[in-house]
């Protein structure tokens, strides 16, 4: 049974009080909520991953890398590699985010790389991918998304799926007041689960956690995780507020 996961990413957000007051926070407002089948995770900035580890310690919070480079080490200045998020504890990283794609140019080549990385080291993936608006308007949204996934994942072996979730994210709907429905988004995880069946098989397709990342908020999270193939939400700028994301949590 394939689980319901809600995570945050803080992306470049949070000073370290201010992560250690957020991860208290959330402790507070999801306390004594039943977690049925269902993984919290947050994602803080890298140089407050290990303080975010002892912050959560004998919680089920989870806590996530954004990202990471492909090499396992080298002169690659500024960058952070598999086995360094491995030695502190790290068990899950963020590749692909739309915002990866967009300012720091990562290409599906570059994208097959770092899956590959994060596989032999062991951490699961979040593979987030999705369209742009240009893409929704011309009809062309489910070629985008058949090819993302191709071009990155389809070469790995059945078994690779295990440590993957993937992310959909409707860039077209992020902070640009245009909002994707629930409908829509069911519509999208149904076509992706359909791909995954024809690539692989029905069992593997029906394993897969699907998330969705098109602005959820605590006023659209219920309707979206009610749709059969939504297994929860990549949150940003709500997971910045503990209220927010624990009624985010809740709602699934």
């Amino acid at each position: 049974m394939r689980k319901n996961i809600v995570a945050g990413n803080w992306k470049m957000n949070n000073s370290l009080n201010q992560t250690k007051t957020l991860i208290g926070d959330l402790i507070v407002e999801l306390k004594g909520v039943e977690l049925v089948n269902t993984r919290v995770i947050i994602a803080p900035s890298f140089v407050n991953l290990q303080e975010a580890i002892k912050g959560t310690e004998n919680n089920e919070i989870e806590v996530v890398a954004q990202n990471m480079h492909y090499a396992e080490n080298g002169a690659y200045t500024g960058e952070v590699s598999a086995e360094m998020l491995s030695s502190i504890g790290i068990k899950t990283v963020i590749l692909g985010h739309s915002e990866r794609r967009a300012y720091f140019n990562e290409t599906d080549e570059i994208l097959t790389q770092k899956v590959t990385a994060a596989l032999a080291n062991n951490l699961d993936v979040i593979f987030c991918f999705g369209e742009q608006l240009e893409d929704r308007e011309s009809e062309n949204h489910f070629n985008i998304v058949e090819a993302q996934l191709k071009n990155v994942l389809f070469e790995l072996p059945t078994n690779a799926f295990k440590n993957i979730i993937l992310a959909y994210e409707p860039v077209w709907a992020i902070g640009t007041g245009k909002t994707a429905s629930a409908d829509q988004a069911q519509e999208m995880h149904s076509f992706i689960r359909k791909t995954l069946s024809e690539k692989y098989n029905a069992e593997l397709a029906e394993s897969v956690s699907i998330l969705y990342g098109g602005s959820v908020k605590p006023n659209n999270a219920e309707e979206i995780f009610s749709k059969p193939d939504v297994d929860g939400g990549l949150i940003g700028g709500a997971s910045l507020k503990a209220k927010d994301f624990s009624a985010i949590v809740k709602a699934i």
